[in-house]
């Protein structure tokens, strides 16, 4: 009976840990899922007594969001469609947050609390036009009242329901209307703006119903150019074409009065083009030259004075209303490593009401936008709390001197990634200092057992929740052996590369690169993408990696590039090079020197290679594989491929010998009349191909056609081009290339009658898998191509692999014109994909699978299986044992399949895998507008236990079957010794 009851016992154990370690297992799956809203152009405080303190905002990736004023943290979001742009945002009876987008025809009201819409209304119009949100204390039939101006028609819109109360349409065509204003307390309202860019326009229009009270005109000898800054009810300033003389405009009761006054009369020394600051600050506008930033008053019959001129860089808020009749506004400076933030009361300049100096990283940049809000203090004064907006795209709020909270919101836009090991553990360093010592971890394990028996106390769960935080290997800064453990390094919109853990998430360093800052030599810095420069191993392990930004100074391709190098530990940049010539296309070539420094080629506009690093050794290492090195190039808009080698030095004036110049090998022009290039993929340079055969069902051996330097391209009809349904399936079609890109072989080709883009494609090993949509059967489809080398078939015979009398050793090269077959299958897809990637191990065991991006932001993992070109309806036996899934006409979702399970990367766009050292993880980290990273194991965890696995149990258990063992051994002999006895 004790045996039987320690079996029972030793059962229930043993089955209970798989359990609570698998769940525990599927928890920390996903590591870290982070939502960020992007850069804010436009913020409204909403800080009422009843109800929580927040800011609405919207952003330059479409985007409102709603922010806790006290941690920065979201409320709700709600990210519009690409070509939805938020034009205007503001409150509406202290419930309502008003968005005005798609160039004016949408007008939408959310509910503040839960960001649930309330009503939608179309507004369209005659013409194209800016749009305008004016939010008024109108109340007409007891509606309060919105006024829009957009698409050529002015619109009285209820804040209730949406209804349009009347409109009011300006149908000349030359009209631009630059402002709509309701002075204070007034039923009318102005419209103001230029036609022909020479003459003012002026509409006063009775606000209750939209009848024209009075149109005026005046005509200028000048043109206008930018915008007018409002400095009155009945005043505004603007600036003539050549940037030089302002102008300020009257058009009291009605009456239009207008005053020249030249820029240089205001200023001692020449200043340069001028260009308006936009403000809404009564009496006061600021012009920005290349020199200064002035502040300019606006005194009686439109003169003008200026009250403050800085050479240092100025940002200026809207006016804020304080108290009745009285405004205030404010000015952010920088002066080195900190911020002056100054309010101003906007009639006197000379006064201010708050004035605070604040410490800011100069990481972040200068000072972009700011938004103030007030409060009442204790003291019944006013204080002032700023939302700015840095040039790296974060958001910080200021109050009371102090940094509240920050966002880094530049990860909503990043560009590229890639990533860097961490450094290595050092060597002596002791045990003690690092981990828990023995008896804390026999604590630890005897409190987790007291938890998988559900017997600890709430203070033994608060006990074991912060041993796992103390003990939690996945935040530290040093390698591991799995290789989870990596830095994150991506490129940002803003120039800015952020390193981040992929532990936890965390920050672990930021750098606004000085290569994408903009200056004089490069107004317009663009960022294209990463390389690994440096990656040591062996005896440069004392090297710290580091990482190659390439970027360049304007958005054609013949713009002069610029280059950063980048510590990977520190974000140090330890070198900035402005080049003088330009960057098409960045090849990283397959060699390193003696310190590890990667070799890459930069491809100018011109077909030009140059070397880097520009070092004797790197161009020594280079000359001896010369004959070797080619590239090839894709012309979209002329349906042109091309291929070319290394000629000799570059024939110029200036000598350099890390200069060369090229020569076309091959061509490929495609009909433009036909064909139009969309979408190119190649493979990972990582990539790791474990085998080149392929065992078939009937023990067959298929060669997989294997090269670096294979393409797919994909073209549809030129017609078929734009959005889905646009053309009928006979005017489309979707044709794909495989090519090699040394010789220019088309190795394959395909045509989809009656289909079309948008494609996303996969290259992997030697199969390629691409998402279109068949017009035809009003569907996704998602086809595979696999390609196989048919040349080496002799190698499957075995007598020939004793005797030698084989090529497996044989030189590959493209040109050895290799016969290969290819095997394809199509099949349905209900989803459209934004991105498509492949899992990376770093062994052959795991099973291929596909990471799909659906048009739900979420990753979705698919088997290679499914994809398989020889599934068919009834498989074989043979088939079946060797793992071919019976055919389907559509590819199944599996809801266990989400990688990302119920949460959501909004505006996902794209998905990158790295292979980890364990053989059956990859690591996944999606990016778009939120941020995931996970570990991926396609085929399992089969070469690892969990990170909480009980050890302690585990002891207890082989301790408790030694023990019964022992025990059963003892009975055993006494009851054989008793037998004996009888």
């Amino acid at each position: 009976m004790a045996i039987m009851s320690f079996i029972f016992v030793f059962f229930f154990f043993s089955s209970l840990q798989p359990i609570l370690s698998l769940y525990e297992d599927q928890v920390g799956l996903m590591d870290w899922h982070q939502q960020y809203i992007g850069k804010v152009k436009q913020a409204v405080f909403h800080t009422h007594k009843t109800g929580r303190k927040r800011v609405v905002a919207s952003t330059e990736q479409n985007i409102i969001a709603t922010l806790d004023l006290r941690s920065g943290e979201i409320f709700w979001r709600h990210v519009l469609g690409p070509n939805d742009v938020v034009d205007g945002i503001d409150i509406a009876l202290g419930k309502y947050v008003i968005t005005l987008s798609s160039g004016g025809s949408i007008l939408r009201a959310w509910n503040l609390p839960d960001g649930q819409m309330v009503w939608e209304s179309s507004l369209h119009g005659p013409k194209h036009s800016k749009s305008l949100l004016l939010t008024t204390n109108l109340i007409i039939e007891k509606d309060n009242v919105l006024i829009v101006f957009s698409n050529g028609r002015l619109n009285a819109v209820s804040c209730i329901d949406g209804e349009v109360l009347w409109k009011k349409d300006f149908e000349e065509e030359s009209l631009e209307v630059q402002q709509v204003i309701q002075p204070p307390g007034s039923d009318f309202i102005y419209v103001v703006g230029f036609a022909a860019s020479s003459q003012f326009e002026m509409y006063k229009i009775n606000a209750k119903n939209g009848e024209l009270l009075k149109h005026e005109s005046t005509a200028f000898s000048g043109r206008f150019s930018g915008e007018v800054s409002l400095v009155s009810s009945e005043t505004v300033v603007a600036l003539d074409s050549t940037g030089s003389i302002l102008l300020t405009i009257s058009f009291h009761n009605g009456k239009i009065s207008s005053q020249h006054t030249p820029v240089s009369n205001l200023l001692e020394d020449s200043p340069g083009l001028a260009v308006i600051i936009h403000s809404s600050v009564t009496g006061i506008f600021a012009i920005k030259t290349d020199a200064a930033t002035i502040f300019i008053r606006v005194i009686g019959e439109g003169k003008l004075e200026v009250v403050e001129k800085t050479n240092h860089e100025t940002v200026v808020s809207d006016a804020l209303s304080i108290s009745e009749g009285q405004q205030a506004f404010a000015l952010v400076q920088h002066a080195g490593s900190n911020i002056h933030l100054t309010v101003k009361p906007a009639h006197d300049w000379d006064s201010n009401l708050l004035k605070e100096s604040i410490k800011m990283d100069q990481q972040r940049g200068f000072v972009h936008k700011v938004f103030i809000n007030n409060y009442i203090r204790t003291d019944r004064s006013h204080g002032f709390r700023a939302l700015i907006v840095m040039e790296d795209h974060s958001l910080l709020l200021l109050q009371q001197g102090a940094i509240v909270w920050s966002r880094e919101d530049g990860l909503a836009s990043i560009i590229d990634v890639t990533t860097s090991e961490l450094p290595v553990e050092k060597a002596g360093v002791s045990v003690a200092k690092v981990e828990l010592n023995l008896f804390e971890w026999l604590k630890g394990h005897v409190l987790k057992l007291k938890g998988t028996l559900m017997l600890a106390t709430p203070e033994d769960i608060a006990a074991i929740q912060y041993m796992r935080l103390k003990s939690s290997e996945k935040s530290k800064m040093t390698r591991d052996h799995n290789g989870f453990r990596k830095l994150l390094i991506a490129l940002t919109r803003a120039g800015k590369l952020f390193a981040l853990h992929t532990g936890d998430g965390r920050i672990v360093w930021s750098h606004l690169l000085q290569s994408l800052h903009k200056s004089e030599s490069c107004r317009q810095p663009i960022g294209l993408n990463l390389h690994q420069w440096q990656v040591p191993h062996h005896h440069a392990l004392d090297e710290n990696p580091s990482v190659l930004v390439v970027g360049r100074c304007g958005p054609s391709s013949d713009a002069l590039g610029v280059l950063s190098l980048v510590d990977s530990y520190t974000g140090k940049e330890f070198s900035c090079l402005r080049l003088v010539h330009s960057v098409a296309q960045v090849i990283p070539l397959p060699y390193t020197d003696s310190t590890e420094q990667r070799l890459h080629l930069l491809i100018d506009a011109d077909k030009h290679a140059h070397l880097y690093p520009k070092t004797p050794e790197a161009i020594d290492i280079f000359q001896s594989e010369f004959s070797n090195v080619y590239w090839y190039s894709v012309d979209d808009d002329n349906g042109i491929i091309k291929g070319y080698a290394l000629k000799t030095k570059c024939s110029g004036n200036v000598a350099d010998e890390f200069c060369f110049d090229s020569r076309e090998l091959w061509s490929i022009v495609l009909p433009s009349e036909s064909e139009k290039i969309i979408t190119t993929a190649t493979r990972k340079l990582n990539e790791a191909v474990h085998t080149q055969a392929k065992l078939i069902a009937d023990q067959d051996v298929m060669y997989k056609y294997i090269s670096s330097n294979l393409i797919f391209v994909a073209t549809v009809a030129p017609k078929a081009s734009g959005e889905i349904g646009s053309v009928t399936p006979e005017e489309s079609w979707l044709v794909v290339y495989l090519i090699d890109t040394v010789t220019g072989r088309v190795l394959h080709r395909m045509t989809h009658h009656g289909s079309q883009g948008p494609v996303q494609a996969v290259l992997s090993e030697n199969w390629v898998v691409y998402h279109y949509f068949n017009l035809r059967a009003h569907r996704y489809e998602m086809s595979v191509i696999e390609i196989y080398d048919q040349s080496r078939a002799d190698n499957k015979d075995v007598w020939k692999l004793l005797v030698g009398n084989h090529n497996l050793t044989s030189p590959v090269s493209s040109y050895s014109r290799a016969e290969v077959i290819t095997k394809s299958q199509s099949y349905f897809f209900t989803h459209s994909l934004k991105a498509i990637a492949v899992t990376l191990t770093v062994k052959g065991i795991t099973s291929k699978q596909l990471l799909i991006g659906t048009i739900g932001d979420q990753v979705l993992a698919l088997d290679k299986r499914f994809l398989d070109p020889r599934r068919s309806v009834n498989p074989t036996q043979a088939e079946r044992e060797e793992g071919i899934i019976p055919l389907t006409d559509s590819l199944p979702i599996i809801p266990q399949s989400y990688i990302t399970h119920s949460l959501r990367v909004e505006g996902l766009q794209s998905i990158i895998t790295v292979a980890a050292k364990l053989e059956s993880t990859t690591l996944v980290f999606a990016h778009g507008l939120d941020l995931f990273f996970t570990h991926y194991a396609p085929s399992r965890t089969y070469d690892s236990l969990t990170e909480d696995f009980s050890y302690a149990l585990l002891l207890i258990t082989i301790v408790a079957l030694v023990a019964a063992i022992f025990v059963t051994w003892i009975l055993s002999q006494r009851k054989e010794l008793q037998d004996r006895w009888r």
